[in-house]
């Protein structure tokens, strides 16, 4: 016995069961991704801080110090980019050469003088 219609509903039904289980699935993903991208900030004191241990009492605020004060008084991007690369690879400011594109690379003394003050003062004065 066939009843006018059934078809059409089931396949409606399943559609929309389909969707939703899309819809599900996507939500769960994108919480995930959410979760898994890690704060970069975070990520460069994690890295930064092991460099510190040995210098410093409390290497976590010399390594937040130095991204929230010194790399953010470097407007350029590269250059920026490379410094927190050198603090985070070695402790101290230093940007490697290769790191930074050849346009760029006559810049990387201003970039120290323009970081000296800032710098001194995470390692050695609270900022104020």
């Amino acid at each position: 016995m066939k009843i006018a219609g059934s078809g059409n509903a089931l396949f409606r039904i399943c559609a929309v069961a389909v969707i939703c289980v899309m819809s599900v699935g996507s939500a769960q993903a994108q919480v995930r991704l959410a979760t898994k991208m890690p704060d970069p900030r975070g990520e460069f004191v994690r890295s930064c801080a092991p460099h510190m241990a040995g210098r410093w009492a409390h290497p976590e605020s010399v390594c937040g110090c130095l991204h929230d004060h010194a790399a953010a008084a470097v407007e350029d991007p590269d250059l920026r980019e490379a410094l927190l690369r050198g603090i985070s690879e070695t402790g101290v400011p230093t940007i490697e050469t290769e790191w930074v594109p050849p346009s760029k690379r006559a810049e990387i003394g201003a970039t120290f003088t323009k970081i000296a003050k800032p710098t001194l003062q995470c390692m050695f004065e609270p900022l104020t």
